[in-house]
């Protein structure tokens, strides 16, 4: 990584000029440009997630960490290829005046021609589409359970100011809940009176799940508080018995059929590489999502 104090988009882009000359690659094959906001304490996280999920997508990584926004501009920045990289990486740290202009210097380091993705590890902006880095994006992802204070808050929030390209890791974390649940029911083509969820108290992917199961099957959802870790339990009541998947562990649950005898299926609670991975497959709008949101909001008008 090298080390540029007191620099500028321009000084960033011709480091990484110079380090594909050094590396002895004028071309990097990279799909998309990947953009973190995050705080200090949070960046060495982010970045290695962004470190692994650039072996499947590579990147141009930029991490933003924006500091006190008090005084003159400055921008620090650590730059590099190689070092586990499956593409160019920036962690740029803004101070001063600059800090309230992000986007001025992030926008000049985009990739031609290729899209950009936002992701806010943790705390994020109200409304990710209308921020002034959230406008350079196509897609723009949070992580409603990992904000500081106020998931369910930030959860609603974020279902609120839906756009099309926002997602929410917090959804993505029931992509194999989802999964199995569709494969239950088309084993089973019962029909389905009512369902539950049981999780944490504060699970916005249990929230997330409960809403996606009751727009799909059309018919009452009750949330259940559990000791977690995350969601332990759904069940489908049907007049012939429940289909049920218990998740106690984090790690294996038992699926339960109607005249079916219990079965373990490998059910892990996943890694933020992974998530993440799984996130910048996606180019176009998630509609199953854009939906989901609409019916978290009118379930919380309910309540």
């Amino acid at each position: 990584m090298i080390e540029l104090t007191d620099t500028d988009s321009a000084g960033i882009a011709a480091e990484f000029v110079r380090g594909r000359t050094r590396a002895g690659s004028p071309a990097m094959g990279m799909v998309m440009t990947l953009v973190i906001v995050v705080g200090e304490d949070d960046a060495p996280a982010a970045m290695d997630a962004a470190r692994e999920a650039s072996h499947e997508h590579p990147a141009r990584v930029l991490g933003v960490i924006r500091g006190d926004g008090r005084g003159a501009g400055r921008v620090d920045a650590q730059v590099g290829i190689g070092q586990g990289w499956g593409g160019e990486t920036a962690l740029i740290r803004l101070r001063g005046e600059v800090v309230k202009h992000p986007e001025s210097v992030v926008l000049p380091l985009l990739l031609p021609d290729s899209p950009v993705v936002l992701w806010w590890p943790s705390d994020h902006p109200a409304d990710p589409a209308s921020d002034p880095l959230g406008r350079l994006a196509q897609r723009r992802i949070t992580d409603t359970a990992f904000v500081s204070r106020g998931k369910l808050r930030a959860l609603h929030s974020q279902c609120e100011a839906y756009a099309s390209g926002n997602t929410d890791l917090a959804w993505t974390r029931i992509t194999p809940w989802r999964a199995l649940l569709a494969a239950a029911l088309d084993q089973h083509p019962l029909k389905v009176r009512r369902v539950s969820v049981a999780a944490e108290r504060i699970s916005p992917s249990a929230d997330l799940l409960l809403a996606w199961l009751a727009e799909r099957l059309k018919v009452p959802a009750d949330r259940i508080s559990s000791d977690g870790p995350g969601i332990t339990e759904v069940v489908l009541t049907t007049a012939d018995g429940d289909i049920r998947i218990a998740r106690g562990d984090g790690k294996l649950a038992v699926f339960s059929s109607p005249g079916q005898p219990d079965r373990p299926v490998a059910l892990k609670r996943r890694e933020l590489p992974e998530l993440l991975a799984e996130e910048l497959r996606w180019s176009d709008e998630d509609d199953v999502y854009a939906a989901v949101t609409k019916r978290v909001l009118k379930m919380r008008s309910t309540a």
